[in-house]
């Protein structure tokens, strides 16, 4: 459907062509089964896309995250620091291991972890004996956060950093591919990511002897034997053959995604940034986004002009628009969980919450569905200001 009553997604997947003959050849080579040749192939080529040694292609994001907090070792009674500003599935995992979150404001110039709320919360940790197993940043919507500030903060006290980059796959942080500066990376291949297998993920590492152990709890740890024996506790979390042709297909297109995605970022720089009250996303110097969506804050005294406003009037036009993640620390299921504020007063992941709003963003997105969004969220900040 085209025109003005076709809906416009937020972020939907984008077929390059390419995947049907992976799928064929899955099909005709009987590989339907988990694993197989493309899963191997996949890992290959997404380690060496990002500079990394080894990959593991696996059936989340999550299930990345899982894996690594199981490598490191975190268990019942451990605590695990977390960026606040995230999607649950970023922090969920904690609770599989039974350990306990510590939850990490975001602070203004990538909207990612604070390594000023870092270096205050890892001081309390030390001084009362209690470092985290391990500290959990997210590059949130495609932007790096800090990562030499994060990673020398966490190597001085010798905490191994797990860098989910699910929404940052193709970004870079001083000319280095995001989720590569951690002891472990996380990508999400969900049909909402830049690329997608409609449902997948990887774990990367420069320790390959890991990422073999990580395999071997993803294939329900099966042990070495010709019957099926189990020593210690598995998953099933290994990606199938036929979803790694999709990602493989997806992996040779990335650059392509990347580009169209920064070009819809700038075409909503350009049309809406001279509004009052509105600022979008910024992109720290010496990094590049991926843009996988574009994100704007709406300050409601200075615009005349409330978020609630804007995603109503979207949402009647058949426009699909969300607020920003309602951050961890203020969501029920974590309720109670300690939280480390960016300064006194100053809660960065909180403020982006309430005037946070994520436009629609695909790569397949078409200038005149753009100009659509644009119009009418220009539509609506001028009604709203002249009835004022």
């Amino acid at each position: 459907m085209t025109g003005p009553n076709k809906k416009i997604y937020l972020s939907p997947p984008h077929m390059s062509g390419n995947e049907m003959s992976y799928i064929q050849d899955a099909f005709d080579t009987n590989w339907i089964a988990p694993l197989g040749p493309h899963v191997d192939a996949f890992e290959k080529e997404l380690a060496a896309h990002v500079g990394v040694k080894d990959a593991a292609a696996v059936s989340s994001g999550t299930a990345a995250i899982h894996l690594a907090l199981q490598l490191i070792g975190v268990k019942e009674g451990d605590t695990v620091f977390c960026s606040s500003l995230t999607f649950v599935a970023s922090a969920n995992p904690i609770l599989y291991c039974g350990a306990s979150p510590i939850f990490i404001d975001s602070e203004p110039e990538t909207w990612n972890m604070s390594p000023q709320a870092l270096e205050y919360a890892l001081h309390e940790a030390g001084r009362e004996g209690h470092l985290p197993k391990a500290v959990i940043v997210v590059n949130l919507y495609g932007q790096s956060a800090k990562m030499d500030d994060i990673t020398q903060l966490c190597d001085a006290y010798g905490i191994p950093v797990i860098e989910d980059a699910a929404e940052s796959l193709g970004s870079s942080y001083k000319g280095k591919a995001s989720g590569s500066f951690g002891k472990y990376g996380v990508y999400s291949f969900n049909g909402n990511k830049i690329i997608s297998t409609s449902g997948g993920g990887m774990l990367i590492s420069d320790d390959v002897e890991q990422l073999q152990r990580a395999r071997f709890f993803a294939t329900q740890a099966r042990d070495q034997a010709a019957h099926y024996q189990h020593s210690q506790l598995g998953f099933n979390y290994r990606m199938s053959n036929v979803l790694a042709g999709i990602g493989r297909a997806q992996l040779a297109v990335l650059e392509d995604r990347v580009s169209a995605r920064r070009q819809v970022f700038d075409r909503y720089q350009e049309a809406l940034a001279y509004l009052p009250g509105v600022r979008l996303m910024p992109e720290l110097a010496g990094t590049r986004s991926n843009r996988w969506l574009t994100v704007l804050t709406l300050e409601e005294q200075e615009s005349g002009t409330s978020v609630r406003e804007v995603l109503a009037a979207l949402g009647e036009q058949d426009i699909e628009a969300r607020p920003v993640w309602k951050p961890l620390h203020l969501q029920p299921i974590f309720k109670g969980a300690s939280f480390y504020a960016h300064r006194d007063r100053d809660n960065v992941s909180e403020r982006l919450f309430h005037t946070g709003i994520c436009l629609p963003s695909g790569s397949q997105m078409t200038e005149d569905d753009q100009h659509r969004v644009i119009a009418c969220i220009q539509k609506t900040m001028k009604q709203t200001i002249h009835s004022n």
